[in-house]
């Protein structure tokens, strides 16, 4: 808590002070940025509280601070956004925008605050629990407060370096699209922060949905990780590696391959603008393959963290980020892709992470990545997923051209022809299928279908 009331005051001051000097190149941004900076306090104490119910093996606190961060969220980001748009009514649409972003980042500090004191809760709740715990243990150490800040700056530091790395891409992207697009492309600035906007609000925005559940899995690995590797239990840590890839890739490949397939109309769905449909569809669909190299890369960075090499990911962070930036220059330069640029930056990055973290866990774990039950079945079960929920969208959309319905239809079909084809082709057995959530009701469902024996 005082290293995170610390760093995390210093960086909610910087924020404020030098939002103007960190917007340069986006002026109206700097009302939003400064109604955020408080929340990465916030965040930091929401962290520790949610870290410390985590490292006793509970998810369940985190989780449901975690639902309630995003059901309050979403609605005081669109009541106070709707309310300082009203303020200003009379202004330009320029100030009206301005205030609306402002009342949006709104929300997502009052998610923070209202998860806190949510977690703070559920933490007095359980203080005899607690104390009771730490009055009859007798297996650990009490140690100073110079043994702990030392612990912390040598392990907690490159997490957040590793983190800060991995945003700082989004940035570096950023500023790179705009100096090359509108300084050497003749793009005038409107046309350039719109088409960003439809790439970073609509497409990216899309696809870390999936993404979200690989750096849920990869909190829950950590400490089981490292208990089993301080004991010297190598196997035990290799086969917590090797359950935890195939869980997060039986979830996904078919999420990549859906919106891949569907990407035109699951972006309607979510963002029904007509005039930036085809660019924001087209854009989801470059993206999709990032869904399968950023869980993947998302959960090994876990790994090594969870194997004390903390530094590693540090590392092949930096290198990605180098390469990647490098890539969209030449990309940006030599081509017209322009936005597709920025996709591809995705890709390379994801990419390269992938590629550099799974040479370390081999190095380091003496760990040999299983293929045909890992990828090439769940990919296989996806891809004829993807054909069937593509005919049955396309084909019902053509009796009934009510696009949400048939998606969900077509969805929900899918999701049946998935799960069919994964338990036929031997990609998942029963005992694995019982370790997801409802894995007993499952098992009993597939059974009846004579999916399993």
């Amino acid at each position: 808590l005082i290293y995170v009331l610390v760093v995390g005051g210093i960086a909610s001051i910087f924020t404020f002070t030098a939002a103007p000097l960190l917007m340069s190149k986006s002026v109206n941004s700097i009302v939003a940025l400064r109604v955020l900076a408080p929340t990465i306090f916030f965040s930091g104490l929401l962290g520790v509280l949610r870290g410390y119910f985590q490292a006793h093996g509970s998810m369940l606190h985190t989780s449901l601070s975690q639902i309630l961060e995003q059901i309050v969220n979403a609605v005081v980001s669109i009541l106070a956004g709707y309310l300082l748009i009203q303020m200003v009514a009379d202004q330009s649409e320029t100030t009206q925008a301005i205030y609306g972003s402002a009342g949006s980042a709104l929300g997502t500090g009052a998610g923070v605050v209202t998860a806190l004191l949510f977690m703070s809760g559920m933490f007095v709740l359980n203080r005899r629990t607690i104390r009771r715990r730490m009055k009859y243990d007798r297996t650990g150490q009490h140690d100073s407060y110079g043994e702990i800040f030392k612990l912390i700056i040598t392990i907690v530091t490159p997490f957040i370096l590793s983190t800060f790395i991995y945003n700082c891409s989004t940035v570096v992207n950023m500023d790179t699209y705009y100096r090359i697009i509108m300084e050497y492309k003749d793009v005038d600035s409107v046309t350039a922060h719109i088409d960003y906007g439809i790439f970073a609000t609509q497409a990216v925005a899309v696809v870390n949905i999936p993404i979200a559940i690989a750096s849920a899995m990869s909190s829950a690995t950590i400490p089981g990780l490292a208990t089993t590797f301080v004991r010297r239990e190598y196997k035990k840590t290799r086969d917590q590696v090797s359950k935890a890839i195939r869980m997060t890739m039986l979830i996904a490949i078919p999420a990549s391959v859906g919106l891949l397939l569907l990407s035109k109309p699951i972006m309607h769905f979510i963002f029904p603008q007509k005039e930036a449909l085809d660019k924001a569809s087209g854009l989801l669909a470059a993206l999709a393959v990032t869904v399968i190299l950023y869980c993947l890369s998302t959960l090994t960075n876990a790994v090594l963290q969870g194997i004390g090499r903390v530094n590693t990911p540090v590392i092949h962070s930096a290198v990605a980020l180098v390469v990647q930036t490098a890539g969209l220059v030449l990309l940006l330069w030599f081509t017209e892709l322009n936005l597709y640029a920025l996709a591809c930056a995705n890709i390379i990055y994801s990419f390269v992470m992938c590629v550099l973290n799974q040479i370390s866990v081999r190095k380091h774990l003496k760990y040999r990545q299983e293929v045909v039950r890992t990828f090439i079945l769940p990919f296989v079960s996806s891809l004829v997923m993807g054909v069937v929920a593509y005919g049955v969208y396309y084909g019902l959309y053509m009796v009934l051209p009510v696009s949400r319905i048939v998606l969900l239809i077509a969805i929900g079909i899918g999701a049946m022809v998935y799960f069919a084809m994964i338990l036929l082709t031997g990609g998942v057995t029963e005992k694995e299928l019982k370790a997801f959530p409802k894995g007993a009701m499952l098992v009993h469902f597939a059974k009846k279908l004579r999916l399993l024996k």
